[in-house]
Order: structure tokens, then C-alpha cells, then sequence
């Protein structure tokens, strides 16, 4: 999962920007001014009948600060991604 759910800055962060960008996901910004340090990300390619699936997930970042459930304020009562 990514570690940007809990991160205070999830709603202004480039980076996550471009993972909701490559989950086809709605923006929490339309212009993030946030600039991660050294974000590490994971992607998980899989392979379906209906092609190729890949998952993006931020697992570290040197700008992490947690602030849990930050992105679950932001978005009440929506699903939380995976």
C-alpha cells in the first residue's frame, strides 16, 4: 500500500500526483506544489486476459511526515486505495 495515505503532505505532493495519474484516479490537487525527496516507488506489472495491470505504491520517501489518515479527511467516506 502507499505510504502516502498517512503523509501530510499527500494533497500537495507531485509524486502522488503522478500516481493518481497512473491509477487514473480524481487529483486531491489539480497543481501540487510539493516536491518529495527521494521518493522510492514500487511497481507491480501483472499480466491479465484483458492485458497488462500496474500498480504504483510510494513504499518510502524522505519527506514522509505521518499524519494518519490525512487522505481519508481529505476524501470522507470514499474508499481508500490500494
Amino acid at each position: 500500500m502507499c505510504i502516502c495515505i498517512n503523509c501530510e503532505y499527500v494533497d500537495r505532493c507531485t509524486t502522488y500526483h503522478a500516481v493518481e495519474e497512473q491509477h487514473q484516479q480524481a487529483h486531491l490537487t489539480a497543481m501540487p506544489t510539493f516536491e518529495a525527496t527521494q521518493p522510492q516507488i514500487n511497481v507491480n506489472i501483472r499480466t491479465r486476459d484483458e492485458g497488462v495491470e500496474m500498480e504504483w505504491d510510494v513504499v518510502g520517501c524522505l519527506s514522509f511526515t505521518k499524519d494518519t489518515g490525512k487522505w481519508s479527511r481529505l476524501r470522507p467516506g470514499e474508499l481508500i486505495p490500494t
